[in-house]
């Protein structure tokens, strides 16, 4: 990357990782998916990180993944056997084992929504917008969202977020119990750094049990792999060719000529 578009810092026992692409709404490269994976990887073998926490610079939290990556990959500008780092990030996020805090200051979209299925504190701007536009783009849920959302917030809710892709507001979104709270988004990320540091300083060792205790990893790793092998497919059809184009050149997709 030319310049730092995540940024990870130590505060004493709490490890940041701070989306840093305001100017691109932070959306999420594949240079960043590695970064992230690096953060992440770094706070499982130091054992003086306690808690992870997930920050973002400017007024989004995160647009999700880079649409021009999705893109070259469609097109075939991107080799099928290109290194993609997103799937070590999903795969760390799962299997973290210390405490993973997300400071939710704005919109979050995509990957920006599942992950905070996959972490134990999140915090949630009052008028952020939580928005799942899988289908939209001509493709499927990841990060086992399609386990984890239902889980959290009943199928009905879920298929109103993943099918329809109508936008879930920060208040409902804590209401739902994707997020402990909405607040000001002032206030949030302050909300979120004191969380982290409360937990980083419980017994260690007991808190990395009961997260244990309240994951079922095989069961994420296995869906989230199904999910995987759909999500590739699924980038090389027709209909995410129609959603990549509609979005390069401004206008609808069209889907009604293609089956």
């Amino acid at each position: 990357m030319s310049e730092q578009h995540v940024l990870v810092s130590r505060d004493g026992a709490v490890l940041e990782i701070r989306f840093n692409r305001p100017a691109k709404k932070n959306a999420i490269t594949n240079a960043m998916y590695g970064a992230m994976a690096d953060g992440l990887e770094q706070a499982a073998a130091d054992k003086s990180v306690r808690a992870i926490l997930f920050t973002a610079a400017g007024d989004l939290f995160t647009a999700g993944n880079d649409l021009m990556d999705f893109a070259a990959i469609n097109s075939g500008a991107t080799a099928d056997n290109a290194p993609r780092e997103v799937a070590r990030f999903l795969s760390r996020m799962i299997e973290a084992e210390k405490p993973v805090v997300v400071a939710v200051q704005g919109n979050a979209v995509g990957v920006g929504v599942t992950m905070l299925l996959q972490s134990d504190l999140v915090y949630i701007a009052e008028n952020a917008k939580l928005i799942t536009p899988f289908i939209d783009l001509g493709l499927v849920p990841e990060n086992a969202s399609s386990m984890t959302i239902p889980d959290r917030i009943g199928h009905v809710r879920a298929f109103q977020l993943l099918a329809l892709c109508e936008p879930l507001g920060g208040r409902d979104a804590a209401a739902c119990g994707i997020a402990n709270a909405a607040l000001p988004a002032s206030e949030v990320e302050g909300k979120a750094r004191a969380a982290a540091h409360a937990l980083a300083k419980k017994p260690a060792e007991s808190l990395r049990l009961t997260k244990n205790l309240m994951r079922n990893r095989d069961a994420l790793k296995a869906r989230m792999t199904e999910e995987g092998a759909l999500f590739a497919q699924r980038l090389k059809s027709a209909e995410a060719a129609e959603a990549f184009a509609a979005f390069l050149e401004r206008r609808p997709a069209d889907f009604s000529k293609l089956g």
